[in-house]
């Protein structure tokens, strides 16, 4: 296994996270570890698919942090404004992603209205993210392609659909911190009709600094889009209603939304619209991380760890 250490003060092998992905060989098939030390990163990062078997492990969660600042009010070399897009601090294209004890961030204040800004975009197959932080304000965490995708113990904020796209991706004892604004959503999916599971929430916390019963748990971003929220605590900034069909009656017809043993404010039961489902105890328990992600190779998330093959 090749091991890199990456700090700022010039006591490791690089002084930035770039160069350390850089160097790490292609279409490997043991595992690259880049240790992180503490740090402010501003990079702008994106790992290509030829840097397969890649694992970032931090120094600290809240000390490791790799941020950048584009959003769709940045321009671009030849004037135009950026996509939404364009403008993550950190891409992840190669498969068997591994990241530890860091923050992915975009610093584009929401108080500057600099609309969509994302911290993260994450597309390659088999990705796991344990006790990472992703901080951003809309459209925080981008998940797009059919690839599976482990968030455990994560912390993840922002306001308009801060997580968002159609790979099938469980979040397990995760955080989703709505900020201090009015008409949020925490996810906009847009699962494929074809996949079985889009996000699933399994034993969550929804806190928040918004107004009571401002935010929805989720939109439909595509007709089919799919979330399931299990023994998660709702704050009281989650509306009764639950869920939001994007102004679109059609998708309350395709839509795939549900929920099981929600507690807190914010399950308000009696409220939700009846067109998301209430799961029975034994649909419920079958939903687990290896259920919902081992794919026909068998994959299980929980195994894998940032030095691990």
């Amino acid at each position: 296994m090749r091991k890199y250490v990456v700090d700022q003060s010039g006591n490791g092998d690089f002084r930035t996270v770039a160069e350390a992905i850089a160097a790490a060989p292609d279409h490997a098939v043991e595992r690259t570890l880049i240790v992180v030390k503490n740090g402010h990163y501003k990079e702008k990062i994106t790992v290509p698919s030829s840097k397969t078997k890649l694992s970032l492990l931090g120094e600290s969660r809240d000390g490791a942090v790799i941020v950048y600042d584009d959003s769709v009010s940045t321009l671009k070399p030849d004037g135009t404004k950026m996509t939404t897009f364009d403008t993550p601090s950190f891409t992840i294209l190669a498969e068997d992603f591994y990241a530890e004890n860091i923050t992915f961030a975009n610093s584009a204040s929401r108080l500057e209205k600099r609309g969509q800004a994302l911290a993260l975009h994450v597309e390659g197959d088999r990705a796991v993210f344990r006790n990472v932080a992703m901080l951003g304000h809309q459209d925080t965490l981008y998940t797009p392609g059919n690839g599976r995708q482990f968030y455990d113990s994560c912390y993840i904020e922002g306001h308009v659909d801060f997580i968002f796209g159609s790979a099938t991706a469980v979040f397990k004892d995760c955080e989703l911190h709505s900020l201090d604004r009015h008409n949020g959503y925490v996810t906009a999916a847009s699962t494929d009709e074809s996949q079985p599971y889009g996000y699933v929430f399994l034993n969550c916390r929804l806190t928040g600094a918004a107004p009571p019963a401002t935010v929805s748990l989720g939109r439909p971003w595509r007709p089919h889009g799919s979330a399931i929220f299990v023994n998660t605590w709702m704050g009281s900034h989650i509306r009764p209603e639950g869920w939001d069909n994007w102004r679109d009656p059609a998708k309350e017809k395709t839509a795939r939304y549900a929920e099981y043993g929600s507690v807190g404010p914010g399950a308000e039961s009696a409220a939700r619209v009846d067109w998301a489902r209430y799961l029975t105890e034994e649909e419920a328990s079958a939903l687990t991380v290896r259920s919902v992600l081992e794919g026909r190779d068998g994959w299980n998330p929980e195994e894998v760890r940032a030095a691990v093959i």
